[in-house]
């Protein structure tokens, strides 16, 4: 397992400039688009519109750098063949799929932290506390193992691209990242409740105002997470076949 985690690290450091600048654009692109453009004088909940937007945009981030180690993977898989190599060696594929999840893990709170500098830096003070941490690494943890699951099944590198147009994308603009869901007509919010990016969003906006946490929201991403993982494990052991 720390072998694989390592590997992933390094990757991540030589990559460190590039990566840096990747996980940057999006939000800044959206905090000051959003933030100090239109959000400008709009209030919602007793919050300025930029307290409400840095959780969002958290949440949104979490969830698009943990999926991305799919891509490292079906790079691994598809151009370099690490994946034959793993086959062969010793490893087993319960090491394999924690290893994995752990490095999309740790990019998803790498990219939290960055978002979090950015909003100091833009005079935005919230509370980041043990509950925002909890509700961060579980929406990490549902995304990173449903990557490495899904990276499992697809059978081009252009595959996982219209994963990630056709699930992540609309997550990311649909959960509850730049506008109140209960805005929404009653049976647009019935879907987006299905959404797991939905309920991640919430839990860390509530505890990013100091809000009473819903454990709800917080037993429901730990669910999907397990789920997600087990499924993950057994789609490596159907790719190892």
């Amino acid at each position: 397992m720390l072998a694989i985690y390592q590997r992933e690290l390094l990757i991540l450091r030589k990559r460190f400039f590039r990566q840096l600048a990747a996980m940057s654009v999006s939000p800044l692109l959206y905090l000051f688009a959003f933030g100090f453009g239109m959000g400008r004088g709009v209030r919602v909940g007793g919050h300025s519109y930029l307290e409400f937007l840095i959780p969002g945009l958290v949440a949104m981030n979490s969830m698009i750098q943990a999926f991305a180690i799919a891509s490292e993977i079906n790079i691994a898989r598809f151009y370099w063949r690490i994946f034959e190599e793993f086959q062969a060696a010793p490893i087993s594929n319960i090491s394999y799929v924690t290893g994995e999840v752990l490095a999309g893990i740790t990019r998803a709170l790498f990219s939290t932290v960055l978002i979090l500098s950015i909003a100091v830096l833009s005079g935005v003070v919230l509370s980041y506390n043990f509950y925002f941490w909890l509700a961060v690494g579980l929406n990490s943890f549902v995304f990173a193992s449903l990557a490495v699951g899904l990276a499992m099944l697809v059978k081009s590198h252009s595959d996982q691209a219209l994963l990630t147009n056709f699930f992540i994308t609309p997550m990311a603009f649909l959960g509850g990242t730049f506008f109140p869901v209960d805005t929404m007509p009653g049976w647009v919010q019935h879907i987006l409740h299905f959404l797991p990016l939905t309920h991640a969003s919430k839990a860390i906006r509530a505890a990013a105002f100091g809000d009473p946490p819903d454990f709800s929201s917080y037993m429901l991403l730990a669910l999907l997470g397990a789920v997600f993982f087990v499924l993950a494990f057994h789609w490596v052991n159907r790719a190892r076949d």
